[in-house]
């Protein structure tokens, strides 16, 4: 399913959008989904965007939360804590999605 949802992606990131982060711990269980997504999807997604910026932001005991930055500065956040990799693309293909 993640995949599927990276592929509806595609490049259309930086149709909507002009950032996308990923906050996560590298060791906390609560992480482990958005962990597992950045290593199944980030190169694929990577690959789709070669220019737009994706960034991976690892910090010890932080809640997993992805980020989207539109034009004119405004964001967004979606915490992915307890989420498996199949529910952190669904948040992220949510985000991008949307309008800010």
């Amino acid at each position: 399913m993640a995949t599927a949802a990276v592929r509806t992606i595609g490049s259309s990131l930086s149709k909507n959008l002009r950032e996308l982060r990923v906050h996560l711990c590298q060791t906390s269980a609560a992480s482990g989904g958005a962990r597992d997504f950045v290593e199944q999807h980030y190169v694929s997604l990577k690959k789709s965007n070669p220019d737009f910026p994706i960034l991976i932001r690892e910090c010890s005991g932080v809640q997993a939360r992805v980020w989207a930055r539109y034009g004119f500065g405004k964001e967004k956040s979606v915490s992915v804590d307890n989420m498996s990799a199949d529910q952190v693309a669904k948040a992220l293909e949510t985000l991008v999605q949307s309008k800010p």
